[in-house]
């Protein structure tokens, strides 16, 4: 089974986010969830987004790579959205990386280093019509890492909801996100 260290997105650690966890401990796996908000949540994402800009998303990326010290080097690194930011980072720099789980957002493999790392598979999962994850050029850095990368999955779903994936916020798609669960699962299983 698989150590995941899992960060939240722009509204905090949701009951949705919370859900998703728990799913993946329910399969076997270990899973750290990290809250990179001090215990806040919000209910809009613009108000989450307000919040991030407040803190500084550099130091929330910071504050998330540093969430790594005194953990396993062996794990899958996976976030929602802004919590692409610590787990691309960490599965790209970290020695030791076992795979990385993307979802809703993804960085140019520039912003962590020059490659993504041999060996360290990658999945990168977000709606066609997003206007985040599809509007801002995400998609596109997505696209290019799996063109770069030896071992990367892009899975895009029909929609143009941001945060689909958590239960508890109205964007939640749960046709899409069942299919996400199952290639997360499947991904996690092969770790």
């Amino acid at each position: 089974m698989a150590e995941v260290l899992l960060f939240h997105h722009a509204q905090g650690q949701t009951p949705g986010f919370l859900a998703f966890a728990d799913e993946l401990r329910r399969a076997g796996h270990t899973v750290h969830t990290p809250d990179l908000y001090d215990g806040n949540t919000f209910q809009t994402l613009d108000e989450g987004l307000a919040y991030a800009r407040k803190v500084g998303f550099g130091e929330l990326l910071e504050a998330g790579v540093r969430t790594a010290d005194g953990l396993p080097s062996g794990l899958v690194y996976a976030g929602f959205s802004l919590g692409v930011m610590p787990a691309q980072n960490l599965a790209q720099t970290r020695v030791g990386a076992r795979g990385a789980l993307l979802f809703e957002s993804c960085l140019p493999v520039s912003e962590f280093g020059s490659a993504w790392p041999k060996g360290v598979p990658v999945q990168i999962h977000g709606m066609d019509a997003d206007p985040f994850f599809a509007g801002e050029g995400d998609i596109d850095a997505a696209r290019a890492l799996v063109e770069s990368a030896e071992q990367a999955e892009l899975f895009v779903y029909p929609g143009d909801q941001h945060l689909f994936a958590d239960s508890s916020l109205p964007s939640y798609d749960a046709e899409a996100t069942a299919l996400l669960r199952q290639r997360v699962l499947d991904f996690l299983a092969a770790r």
